[in-house]
């Protein structure tokens, strides 16, 4: 079966805590980050319910799950106290996570902020060496995550994470996290040729160094150089595309982990879409919801038909619109499912006892496009 999840919350009970909600969303898998992503305030190993937490995997079939280190880790930095902080805080990290039990840490390899390229790749070479000689009574990966080429990070193309490799003296515990993304965003065509991206990361890196990947939609075009994630289906990556990377058989048995944003009207009452992407995604969507919600998905596309609405290019176009008219956007900076929910509940199209989270699921369904629902 497919292995998919989220990123799930690690506080209050830790992995309990985390397992628990990945099992509401249906996961086969999940990430965690073992404190606050942005400080390095972290709970004593014996307050997080480790093996509380791993009865409940167990007993839902969870035998694989990733760890991301925190954003505050910048092994590129030029300045001493900086890259201090990031090689023994990666350490201290990894040491964590071995004691969870996972095998994986997703890493952002860093930026070089005021130098250049070359000098980050050497930098961040010279921090990883560090940190895995220090960590060798671990078992933990390092996946340096493939970046989306945002400011002056390092990881926005296959080469770089190759000469980051090759300089690393114990690079048989260098993996790779693929972000679909970032990928995009750096100008690799995941949409048109999944197949000649993946042929080129194994030319260059090698496939079997692929260990996690991360699905995200992106709403911004090929190439933007920007990484803003969007709901699957929602931006330019669109269904289809995603679900030709998840599906793929060259990364089948690799857990995908979902990071598409939480979504609402009010801040508070912001919901993830995990499960409905999850259900999607896996195949297992009626399973999952019932048959009501293909119905509804299927009124959906009637109802849009109806008003000369594709799913795919009002979300390309809408996104277009907000990149490139400034106008335009500042009088109505509202996404492209936001408009469609606000459409639906305009017109009363779907049933007035839905809560906000039900219909954008139902969104979702409608964004994948009427081959989806035809396939069912």
């Amino acid at each position: 079966m497919l292995k998919i999840g989220s990123h799930v919350s690690f506080s209050d009970k830790g992995l309990l805590t985390a397992a628990n909600e990945a099992i509401t969303y249906g996961s086969g898998t999940f990430m965690i980050y073992t404190g606050a992503p942005q400080n390095t305030r972290r709970k004593p190993i014996e307050d997080l319910y480790i093996p509380q937490g791993k009865e409940v995997m167990v007993a839902n079939g969870i035998d694989e799950i990733v760890v991301h280190a925190p954003y505050i880790v910048n092994l590129g930095s030029y300045k001493e106290d900086t890259y201090r902080l990031a090689v023994e805080f990666l350490q201290e990290e990894i040491r964590r996570t071995h004691k969870i039990g996972v095998k994986n840490i997703v890493l952002h390899p860093g930026a070089y902020t005021d130098k250049d390229a070359e000098y980050g790749i050497a930098r961040i070479a010279e921090g990883l060496n560090e940190v895995l000689e220090g960590t060798k009574e671990t078992d933990v990966n390092i996946a340096l995550e493939t970046m989306a080429g945002k400011g002056t990070e390092i990881g926005r193309s296959f080469e770089e994470l190759a000469k980051i490799i090759e300089r690393v003296q114990l690079n048989h515990r260098l993996t790779v996290c693929m972000d679909t993304c970032h990928i995009h965003d750096a100008g690799y065509d995941i949409v048109g040729d999944i197949d000649g991206v993946l042929r080129k990361f194994d030319e260059i890196v090698g496939l079997d160094r692929i260990a996690v990947v991360h699905v995200n939609d992106s709403k911004n075009p090929l190439g933007a150089a920007k990484d803003r994630h969007a709901p699957i289906g929602s931006g330019w990556i669109g269904y289809q595309g995603i679900a030709g990377v998840v599906g793929h058989e060259l990364l089948k048995d690799k857990p995908f982990i979902l990071e598409t944003p939480w979504i609402g009207k009010e801040e508070k009452n912001e919901r993830p879409m995990y499960e409905a992407e999850i259900a999607m995604l896996r195949g297992d969507t009626e399973e999952r919801f019932g048959g009501e919600f293909l119905v509804d998905v299927e009124r959906l596309h009637h109802y849009f038909d109806k008003i000369g609405i594709d799913s795919r290019l009002y979300v390309l176009n809408t996104w277009e619109l907000l990149k490139s008219d400034a106008k335009a956007r500042k009088a109505d900076p509202r996404e492209p499912m936001e408009r469609l929910y606000d459409m639906l509940i305009e017109n009363r199209v779907l049933s007035g006892e839905y809560s906000e989270e039900a219909i954008n699921q139902r969104l979702l369904g409608f964004l994948a496009g009427p081959d989806w629902l035809s396939d069912l």
